[in-house]
């Protein structure tokens, strides 16, 4: 870096590092998903209720509507109610959804410069979820609202960095922003989750996200389903990037042909066929 650069970096560092450790106030989640994923856990709620719970928060139903009718799910018919969507999907996935959605929400930043960090980071990122949720429906295994649900939250941390500026008058430039990323988007993702209280395998896939070598069983987990989307996120978004071969990835080497075919570009054939399906579901979360 020059030195005004280090100079700068050394300010943002410090206002991230207070965020850390209290000084500010992390993001918590909203009323409403605390409310709604209360319900979804209560084995007596009914259905209507929780439909009139949810119609609460219309984003969050034209969430639940667009993703119910997306290329995740083959139907003649798209729901076209609450009632439709929730039977659909199970309350586990409404529960995830739910999730996907106050994540967006809580990140959301006013000034022009911390919103077009905010657009650029969540672009990439509802890319790399839709290809894990494309996997996760392809390979088996694991739900794909499971996989999305995981491959947002790794990278939670991220978005909670800009989190740290959100009273600064200047944001920083996109360079110092993901350095400051690939310093603390780890340690302040697990921070965040545990503030959330979200299950202890979110928080191990923050650990383990983007650990090429990493590959827990014999079988396709979630980690396997985030790494191999996190790799091909980077490789379209950053095409320069040192990688390893694909070939070389623990979770790459789990998959059985077909599923293990690579094309001329060096991803897999499975993920560049579903392109447009993958586009199409990060079309839901945009």
């Amino acid at each position: 870096m020059l030195s005004d650069e280090v100079s700068q970096y050394s300010i943002y560092r410090r206002v991230v590092s207070q965020l850390m450790q209290g000084e500010e106030q992390l993001p918590s989640l909203p009323t409403i998903t605390l409310d709604i994923r209360r319900a979804l856990a209560d084995p007596h709620i009914s259905l209507n209720a929780l439909v009139r719970l949810i119609s609460r928060d219309p984003a969050l139903s034209a969430l639940l509507m667009k993703h119910a009718s997306s290329a995740l799910y083959r139907h003649t018919l798209a729901p076209k109610t609450l009632h439709e969507v929730i039977g659909l999907l199970g309350l586990s996935d409404v529960d995830r959804i739910t999730m996907v959605h106050s994540i967006k929400s809580l990140f959301t930043l006013h000034s022009p410069e911390h919103k077009r960090l905010f657009v650029d980071a969540w672009e990439r990122l509802v890319i790399k979820a839709s290809t894990s949720a494309m996997l996760a429906r392809l390979l088996g295994q694991v739900t794909a609202e499971h996989a999305l649900l995981a491959s947002l939250l790794s990278e939670v941390g991220t978005l909670a960095v800009l989190s740290a500026f959100r009273n600064e008058s200047v944001a920083p430039s996109s360079k110092l922003y993901y350095t400051l990323c690939r310093e603390y988007s780890k340690s302040l993702g697990i921070i965040v989750l545990k503030k959330w209280s979200v299950h202890n395998d979110y928080i191990e896939i923050i650990r383990d996200a983007g650990n090429w070598q990493r590959s827990p069983g014999h079988r396709l987990q979630l980690l396997d389903l985030v790494n191999l989307a996190l790799y091909h996120a980077i490789k379209e978004s950053t095409p320069a990037a040192e990688l390893p071969p694909l070939q070389e990835l623990a979770a790459y080497q789990k998959l059985m042909p077909p599923q293990d075919f690579i094309g001329e570009n060096g991803e897999l054939s499975l993920v560049v066929s579903h392109r447009t399906d993958i586009l199409a579901i990060a079309q839901t979360l945009r």
